[in-house]
């Protein structure tokens, strides 16, 4: 992370770091490419999903051959829930690649610089730690209460964070428990944030180091507010 702002690959300039700006553009590629295996699955096996019995196709439309399964989910179907697991966070910073560069173009300047510090803090705020912190409490609630869950638990379980992982792999709702306090911490650190506390960097850096790897866009967020 060499520096604050690159140019991206298409031209466009870019508030993230190299490493960052190239794990999105890769990530981004990873989710279609984990959709298109999910869905892969659909014509290979009668239940890619034992979760969602109902989410089948007539055997008419399948492929006359059945994928060997990783635990309970076809190959196919495993990879790309893994994918969107290391990729779902690319989104985040996507966001706020696309709508941080577009501000700092139109307000860049030194006359427009407390203006735009705010715009950048305002976008931040939403993008690298608000709405992570709304999909992990999102995320915690659907497999804590509604989530089929198949058993015996795997550890080859989808989840979005470690302490997910822990419980989906588990059942055991003490993990689903510290992963709500998690997501308190996140919550915490966007009001930090959004307000410029100077405790926000310590809020994001605890809520980025404890949901990781949705926790990445957070660290981001730290690590811009130390250089600044």
């Amino acid at each position: 992370m060499s520096s604050s702002a690159t140019t991206h690959a298409a031209g466009r300039p870019s508030l993230l770091p190299i490493l960052l700006d190239r794990y999105v553009d890769v990530a981004l590629v990873g989710l279609l490419v984990g959709t298109l295996l999910c869905l892969l699955a659909l014509f290979t096996n009668p239940v890619p999903d034992p979760s969602f019995p109902w989410a089948t196709l007539p055997a008419n439309y399948r492929l006359p051959v059945t994928q060997p399964r990783i635990e309970h989910w076809p190959v196919t179907y495993t990879v790309g829930i893994w994918l969107w697991i290391v990729g779902f966070s690319a989104l985040f910073l996507a966001g706020f690649r696309r709508y941080s560069g577009q501000a700092d173009s139109r307000e860049g300047g030194q006359s427009n610089s407390e203006r735009l510090t705010s715009t950048l803090r305002a976008s931040a705020t939403l993008w690298l730690v608000g709405l992570p912190t709304a999909s992990m409490l999102a995320w915690t609630t659907y497999c804590r209460f509604f989530w089929p869950k198949l058993h015996p638990p795997t550890w080859n379980a989808p989840s979005y964070t470690l302490v997910c992982w822990l419980y989906c792999s588990s059942y055991d709702p003490l993990w689903s428990n510290l992963a709500y306090a998690i997501a308190v911490i996140g919550v915490v650190a966007t009001v930090f944030l959004a307000r410029d506390s100077e405790w926000a960097t310590a809020g994001l850096t605890a809520f980025g180091v404890l949901s990781l790897p949705l926790g990445l866009p957070a660290l981001y967020a730290a690590y811009r507010r130390t250089r600044a």
